[in-house]
């Protein structure tokens, strides 16, 4: 910064009791900016959380890659164990799945209950892990939801009567399959959906009862640390009318929906650093017009326009870039604030914790600040550009 643009800038920045407005101008300006910018920051790192947390509990109860087939009798045992030889560092778990109606004293609820091998869903389903403990499902035991738990109010050991979608003759007309089983243990997910409809059997005990054949399933469940590479080697050694499904493609349209929302949300909150950004440029225009015979007697005395445009675009950086960093340190102590304390209060039994989750991506951040200063730029630039404009001879004369 040479000489001349440094002087101007800390004249025209200090306070001018004959011009006050100028000033209020500027300080509207920089507050405007900050509190923009901390409003941007607080608010993506809600949605980033939520995203996430949404993204940890669905991942819980989605598993990463699901081995699916149109024809039931292309999944059996031997499958599984050609998968388990070829892919050791993978975990398989193969199970049959049917739509059900658990039923209690005065109330019907519908789910959907898998069937499954204990020893293998326990090494791949944290939740199954956490339910069952040293527990497997024998037999006809059951594992349900939180949910359906509190809903039938029942305890260990205690039964609860299923209705399935297969029907059994009887007379003249056909009978929905009912069988009990008996409350093993129960599990807590975090999301109310999942506890409310879902529930673990063996597959034994469910394969009896939908009559499948031996050692076959429905599909095979598979855990992995690297879903996106491991989902086409997979998917590569299956046979011919076999599909691979990851996660992510189960759950897409819920994602795309929220990664449109959090890009609306972050338009429309930039929006509020442009307007506040008006300020600078209605601040360095009142301190154009309020010096235009100094700026005059400046370019007849040899300033150069060069001079002139950097002083005042100065001015605008310092104010707007000084709104962005105090707007940052508003927005971290405002993500730390609610992240660590219930300031907010959420239903923990909805969202699996009182507190907001509050998570700040790199890239987020980035976007952030590279918006700001573009903003504050472009609004920089107008009343720079404008200062240089200046009639010398009219205004001499006039003024």
């Amino acid at each position: 910064m040479t000489s001349l643009p440094k002087y101007l800038l800390f004249k025209y920045l200090r306070f001018d009791k004959s011009q006050p407005f100028i000033t209020l101008s500027a300080v509207l300006a920089f507050l405007g900016v900050s509190i923009g910018l901390m409003v941007l920051i607080v608010a993506m790192a809600i949605m980033n959380g939520f995203d996430k947390e949404f993204e940890r509990k669905l991942f819980t109860m989605n598993y990463p890659i699901t081995i699916m087939s149109a024809f039931k009798a292309d999944i059996d045992d031997t499958l599984t164990l050609q998968l388990k030889e070829k892919f050791p560092e993978l975990k398989f778990s193969p199970f049959i799945s049917s739509q059900v109606i658990y039923r209690g004293s005065n109330s019907l609820e519908g789910g959907i209950l898998f069937g499954v091998n204990s020893a293998d869903e326990k090494q791949i389903n944290l939740i199954v892990n956490e339910g069952l403990k040293e527990k497997e499902l024998n037999g006809y035991d059951i594992l349900i939801g939180k949910g359906i738990k509190d809903q039938f109010r029942l305890n260990e050991n205690d039964k609860i009567t299923l209705i399935f979608t297969k029907a059994d003759p009887g007379g003249f007309s056909l009978i929905p399959k009912m069988k009990r089983f008996d409350v093993a243990s129960s599990f807590e997910s975090g999301l109310v959906a999942y506890d409310k409809a879902y529930a673990y059997t063996s597959a034994e005990a469910l394969r009896k009862i939908l009559e499948y054949p031996d050692g076959v399933y429905d599909g095979v469940h598979v855990y992995s640390l690297k879903p996106f590479d491991d989902i086409k080697r997979i998917q590569e050694a299956l046979p011919v009318g076999l599909k691979a499904i990851g996660w992510w493609q189960q759950n897409g349209n819920f994602f795309s929906a929220l990664a449109l929302e959090k890009r609306a949300l972050f338009i429309v909150l930039m929006l509020i650093i442009l307007v506040a950004s008006l300020n600078i440029v209605s601040s360095l225009l009142m301190t154009v017009m309020n010096r235009r015979q100094e700026i005059a007697l400046l370019l007849a005395l040899g300033a150069s326009k060069n001079e002139i445009k950097k002083s005042f675009f100065y001015q605008g950086l310092v104010i707007g870039g000084g709104g962005i960093v105090f707007g940052l340190i508003l927005g971290l102590f405002g993500i730390w604030l609610l992240g660590n304390f219930n300031i907010i209060n959420l239903p923990a039994d909805v969202y699996g914790s009182s507190k907001l989750p509050m998570e700040l991506s790199l890239f987020d951040f980035g976007m952030i600040i590279v918006g700001a200063i573009i903003i504050v730029a472009i609004s920089s630039y107008y009343p720079a550009k404008k200062a240089t404009q200046i009639d010398v001879l009219q205004t001499l004369r006039n003024e």
